[in-house]
C-alpha cells in the first residue's frame, strides 16, 4: 500500500471524528488545553487500535464483526446526538454552568467508539488484503487526532459566533453521521 494511499485512507476514517468534534466543540463554548488533549488523543488512540482490533477479528471471524458494528455505530452517536438536541431545548444560563463535558468519562469513550468503527472495518479488509497494520495504524491515528483537535476549535469558533442554539446543529451532525454510516456499509 502507498503513503498517499495510506494518508487518503486515513483522512477518510478521520471524517467522522472531524465532524464530531466539532459537534463537540458547538457544545462546550470554551475549550481549554486539557479538553483539547483529551478529545484528540483518545479520538486517535481509538481510531488508531480499532484497524488493529478489525485486522485480528478480520483473520478469524471477519463476517461477524462487520454485520453488526455500523448499528453500534448508529445507536451510539444518535444517543449522544439526541441528548446534544435535547439539552439545547431545555435549561438556560443556569444549564450552561453545569453542562456535561463530553471529554470527560463515559461520553468521551462513546464518541471514541462511535467514531472509530469505520477503522475497524478497514482492519478487516486490510487482513483479508493480506496487508500489515502497524504503520497503517499509526498514521491514521496520527490524522485523526490532529482532525478532531482542529474540529473542536473549529466547532467552538462557531459556538461562539452563533450561540447556544448551535449545540441543535452538532447533536443533528452526530445523528446524521450515524445515519450514513448504516447507509453507507447497509448494502454491505
Amino acid at each position: 500500500m502507498s503513503f498517499l494511499t495510506l494518508i487518503a485512507i486515513a483522512v477518510g476514517l478521520a471524517m467522522d471524528a472531524f465532524a464530531v468534534s466539532v459537534g463537540v466543540g458547538l457544545k462546550l463554548c470554551q475549550v481549554n488545553w486539557r479538553q483539547t488533549f483529551r478529545l484528540g488523543f483518545h479520538f486517535g488512540l481509538f481510531q488508531a487500535l480499532m484497524p488493529v482490533l478489525g485486522w485480528l477479528a478480520g483473520r478469524t471471524i471477519a463476517g461477524y464483526v462487520e454485520a453488526g458494528a455500523y448499528w453500534i455505530a448508529f445507536v451510539l452517536l444518535a444517543a449522544i446526538g439526541g441528548r446534544m438536541i435535547w439539552e439545547s431545548f431545555h435549561g438556560g444560563e443556569e444549564r450552561a454552568a453545569v453542562v456535561a463535558d463530553p471529554t470527560k468519562g463515559l461520553s468521551l469513550v462513546v464518541l471514541s467508539v462511535a467514531t472509530s468503527i469505520d477503522a475497524l472495518a478497514v482492519g478487516v479488509s486490510l487482513a483479508m488484503l493480506e496487508v500489515g497494520i502497524w504503520w497503517p495504524s499509526v498514521v491514521i491515528g496520527i490524522v485523526a487526532g490532529t482532525l478532531t483537535v482542529v474540529g473542536l476549535h473549529v466547532g467552538c469558533r462557531l459556538g461562539a459566533v452563533f450561540g447556544r442554539r448551535m449545540e441543535t446543529v452538532g447533536g443533528v451532525i452526530l445523528i446524521l453521521i450515524g445515519i450514513r454510516i448504516v447507509v453507507e456499509n447497509f448494502g454491505g
